[in-house]
């Protein structure tokens, strides 16, 4: 294992040392604070370590969802929540999503504004009413008008079984997560930030960071591990795991844009000819709430039998890919966006929309660095 101090001196003119910025986490937090860093003082020395060989969290397991509410999430949100405190989440997703695509351009991530389809089989409280409170809430927010509507013919023709009500919303879409974090990627070395990749932190103390490696030193630290940011740091924010699974390819195949059921709860999609279906921590929250990102048994075989009796019903497929990744949740679905020390700041707790606000978290951590 070649430490800092035995490097030469190119590596360390290049990576370690006279580190304005070093950020933690190469997620989508972690580089759109950076790039929000550059685009501000172009001048900066930015570094990102990231402990994994790939981003290690939710920002490339995610199931490439561009929303901001269901009207079933929204209508519990309200009864757990503040009113104000709930719109305010909206807002910041949608905001959030606006400005991922002033980031990267939806050709580059793969975006299709497909909309959504919010999916129940007994509804006591979508009402025309309530549409119309939650359209005129989005309209407030976006300027657009008619976002929600009853949408029961979606079920006869994409052939889902078990449910009885479809209610779309037609600002939603999907992305490939490969390609915005490639582009996102791209777009930072561009930009001359660096990058440390399996380097796992083991302690942050007075602008110094304890890695594997060695010790590095910067005038600034963020720390953008989301579900991880305990490890570090004394904060409230519990990891969550999200199991996905991805089927083989499915002839004629009807389902086309994104879905979602039980409150947000379960969720799923095409890509392309197959089926990405993710979700079921509410079968186990306790069990869930871990850092280990292994697929479990329980979950995986619920999921397939979702498929079987509600999405695929008739249909045969075999699954191609499983996974999971570590969301991070709190008591408040808003992110923690606060400066710890002199030294450091900290941009987590996505709440599992991190698509929808990761950028925003990003921006507004850059100005905390600043001390805009």
């Amino acid at each position: 294992m070649l430490n800092y101090k035995d490097l030469s001196f190119w590596e360390k003119r290049a990576y370690t040392e006279q580190i304005d910025v070093l950020i933690i986490g190469a997620g989508i937090v972690g580089m759109t604070c950076a790039l929000a860093l550059t685009h501000r003082d172009a001048s900066l020395r930015i570094v990102i370590l990231e402990r994994g060989y790939l981003p290690t969290g939710a920002s490339t397991k995610n199931a490439g969802f561009a929303c901001f509410g269901s009207p079933s999430e929204i209508f519990a949100d309200l009864n757990s929540m503040r009113e104000t405190e709930v719109w305010d989440t909206v807002a910041m997703r949608y905001d959030g999503l606006k400005r991922l695509l002033e980031l990267v351009p939806a050709t580059r991530m793969g975006y299709d504004a497909c909309g959504s389809w919010d999916l129940l089989e007994n509804n006591e409280h979508i009402t025309s009413d309530f549409l119309a409170y939650l359209n005129e809430g989005i309209q407030k927010i976006s300027g657009e008008s008619s976002c929600y509507s009853a949408d029961h013919e979606m079920l006869n023709k994409s052939g889902i079984h078990g449910f009885n009500f479809a209610f779309k919303n037609r600002l939603e879409g999907s992305l490939q997560t490969d390609q915005l974090i490639d582009a996102l990627h791209s777009t930072c070395v561009t930009s001359g930030i660096k990058f440390l990749y399996g380097t796992a932190v083991n302690a942050i103390d007075s602008g110094e960071v304890h890695t594997t490696y060695g010790t590095l030193r910067a005038h600034q630290i963020a720390v953008c591990t989301n579900g991880f940011a305990a490890q570090l740091l004394p904060i409230e924010v519990s990891p969550a795991r999200a199991q996905v699974l991805v089927t083989t390819p499915i002839d004629n195949l009807r389902i086309d844009g994104t879905f979602h059921f039980d409150e947000g709860y379960y969720y799923f999609r095409n890509i392309g000819n197959r089926i990405l279906l993710g979700g079921g921590r509410n079968l186990d929250i306790a069990g869930e709430q871990t850092l280990s990102m292994e697929p479990t048994e329980r979950i995986q075989n619920h999921l397939i039998s979702l498929l079987e009796t509600n999405i695929l019903p008739g249909k045969s497929f075999e699954i191609a890919y499983q996974w999971a990744g570590t969301m991070g949740l709190g008591d408040s679905k808003k992110p923690v966006i606060q400066r710890v020390d002199k030294h450091t700041v900290l941009g987590v707790r996505m709440g599992g929309m991190g698509i929808a606000i990761g950028s925003l978290v990003g921006d507004n951590l850059s100005k905390i660095v600043l001390d805009e």
